[in-house]
């Protein structure tokens, strides 16, 4: 039996993410109070060139006060598919439009307080083709093998972990 929501109360919104109080009876019949993040979701994308080189993009990322390498993704817009979504976030940050888009397996990213969901696709056949990126962008395009780009999982140079799933599932896809 799920918990029954008996309140819930928003306590901020920006952007696309916005903080719910919510107040549940739990099954045992105690209640609780628990702040929950809405997200709209969001995809990844997996790049792959006809010669088995990877796409990744690397990029100060604020929150983890670092540069990260990533696979490019982005945010769904409200109401948009998940694959025009990864169309558009391809051009706008790699360069390229795929001539096919596979999905992938999603994921949830932080379940125990976020509703955020990613969508994954593996993106082949591709041809260049850039968009304008995001003014808060300064992405740095970077190719690599596929075998270089799961030796820095393994060296934990990679520490993305949406880069880290849709990676490692097309490694598996290939073996």
């Amino acid at each position: 039996m799920a918990p029954e929501i008996l309140n819930s109360k928003t306590l901020y919104t920006q952007d696309n993410v916005t903080f719910v109080e919510q107040e549940i009876r739990l099954p045992s019949g105690e209640a609780r109070t628990k702040i929950v993040v809405r997200h709209p979701g969001a995809v990844a994308i997996v790049p792959l060139t006809e010669d088995g080189q990877v796409i990744l993009i690397r990029q100060y990322r604020l929150s983890a006060e670092a540069y990260l390498y990533e696979i490019p993704a982005g945010t769904l817009e409200p109401g948009e598919d998940p694959r025009a979504c990864a169309e558009r976030e391809l051009q706008e940050e790699a360069g390229y439009f795929p001539g096919t888009l596979i999905p992938m397996p999603g994921f949830y990213v932080a379940p125990g307080m976020s509703s955020e969901y990613i969508h994954v696709f593996l993106a082949r056949d591709l041809r260049p083709s850039q968009l304008n990126k995001d003014e808060d962008e300064e992405i740095e395009v970077t190719p690599m093998p596929m075998q270089q780009a799961l030796e820095l999982i393994a060296q934990n140079e990679i520490r993305d972990a949406k880069t880290m799933v849709g990676l490692l599932y097309v490694a598996r896809l290939s073996s």
